[in-house]
């Protein structure tokens, strides 16, 4: 049967419709944020990049969505603000835990065994022992950690100062700080505001990879043992707003990035599946440091 006018137009509206941009066919954004561990303009072009990657290999608008700090990238997850985020193994716990259903779909290779460095001021006496013991002469030095509520920045080198020093932080340092991200602990402990520090050991290693002017007077002095870090959550709802799978159709666009400039901007060598099950440990230490209930 011919098609009348009003079916041939139809049929060419359908046509249009599907050439245009997901944005354009009422397609849900999906909103994803990451922690603050750097400063911000750094991290509006590395994800901002995720973001532009991430639409056009899912064929869903895509938009990274700035936080101001650890505490807000959880809450905006709890919120629905974000469907999506590049979290630290404690943000990460604590999101999962607040958005029943949520889970971890991915971890960079090196979170597997992710390591803070503590840092020392070249002004201070201290060096990094070769048979890699924790060094001497730390006591009633100045120290600042990262932001609170930081895994590599806060959460592991407190457990690992308590541990070796049987003492809280506060009374085993002449003053304690929270700079608020790896950056600013490298650039305190530089300039010599803090005597020690300690940081994400990526952030160290990017800034002597660009021969930073802060690595020169900042000094690696202790490496800790090794402990699950970084990951990508997912909120559990996602399936029924983008469809069955969609949530597997994200972990596997995140495992396959292989552009190395995407990479290096977190930097990591690639990404790999990641289960809850994975940061268990994290979650008892924090409990144990009275970081969640």
């Amino acid at each position: 049967m011919p098609l009348t006018t009003t079916r041939r137009a139809f049929a060419a509206a359908l046509a249009l419709l599907a050439t245009l941009p997901a944005a354009a066919q009422d397609v849900p954004t999906l909103y994803f944020s990451a922690i603050p561990d750097n400063d911000e303009t750094k991290l509006q072009e590395r994800f901002g990049k995720v973001a532009d990657y991430l639409e056009a290999t899912l064929g869903v608008p895509v938009e990274y969505v700035p936080v101001k700090d650890y505490a807000a990238s959880v809450t905006a997850f709890r919120n629905d603000q974000i469907q999506l985020a590049w979290f630290g193994g404690l943000s990460g716990v604590q999101a999962r835990r607040l958005v029943p259903g949520s889970h971890a779909i991915a971890q960079g290779a090196e979170d597997q065994s992710f390591v803070t460095y503590f840092i020392a001021n070249t002004g201070t006496p201290l060096t990094e022992p070769e048979d890699g013991s924790f060094p001497e002469g730390l006591e009633g030095l100045s120290f600042t950690f990262g932001s609170q509520g930081s895994t590599s920045g806060r959460l592991m080198p407190e457990f690992h100062l308590r541990r070796i020093t049987g003492e809280d932080p506060r009374d085993f340092f002449s003053d304690v700080g929270f700079s608020g991200d790896h950056g600013q602990t490298l650039r305190l402990v530089a300039s010599g505001a803090y005597d020690v520090g300690a940081l994400n050991y990526t952030v160290y290693e990017q800034a002597v990879t660009e021969g930073a002017p802060e690595v020169e007077t900042a000094k690696v002095i202790w490496r800790t043992p090794p402990y699950p870090d970084y990951n990508w959550t997912i909120r559990g709802d996602v399936d029924e707003r983008w469809g069955d799978g969609f949530a597997e159709r994200v972990q596997e666009a995140i495992i396959a990035i292989d552009d190395p400039a995407l990479l290096d901007s977190f930097p990591r060598t690639g990404f790999i599946a990641a289960e809850d099950a994975l940061y268990d440990a994290i979650e008892d230490t924090a409990q144990q440091l009275d970081l969640i209930d």
